[in-house]
């Protein structure tokens, strides 16, 4: 049975990896997690996920039809200073600001879905960006690490 605990061990040496990253090269980080963590190898992360979402700790607050989200962990030591969040969307998300930049890890769950355009895998925000998350052509399950937490709705 999956537990937040379980999630975080298991994604803990993400995080570590993340907060080596020069986030405001975004394109330079997605290449290294890409290159690092291909999501073809990480069934065990995608299992996860799923048995969380199913078991409804994983995502319980509603934003819209098309959207829910939840905290799964504050920054911390074992998450390397990041915050770990989650969302099951497909459409748009709220606009938001990445005072300190955003990874997500992002799986298809549905047809074959696009994050910001690309396919599921690592997408990284630069520090400082602004977006509205998108999520087209299906539905993915995302989660993301947050350096400090930090982000600005609006």
């Amino acid at each position: 049975m999956t537990t937040p605990d379980r999630l975080v061990a298991l994604l803990a040496p993400f995080a570590k990896r993340v907060s080596t990253l020069d986030l405001t090269n975004p394109d330079a980080a997605q290449a290294a997690l890409q290159a690092a963590f291909p999501v073809a190898s990480l069934g065990e992360v995608r299992a996860e996920l799923a048995a969380a979402r199913e078991a409804g700790w994983l995502t319980p607050k509603q934003a819209s039809e098309t959207l829910r989200f939840g905290r799964v962990a504050k920054p911390s030591e074992v998450l390397s200073g990041m915050s770990l969040d989650a969302v099951d969307m497909s459409g748009e998300g709220a606009a938001h600001t990445h005072p300190n930049g955003e990874v997500s890890l992002c799986f298809a769950t549905e047809g074959d879905p696009r994050f910001m355009g690309f396919p599921e895998g690592w997408v990284v925000a630069g520090a400082g960006s602004r977006h509205v998350p998108t999520v087209t052509g299906g539905r993915m399950t995302i989660v993301y690490f947050l350096p400090g937490g930090a982000m600005v709705w609006g």
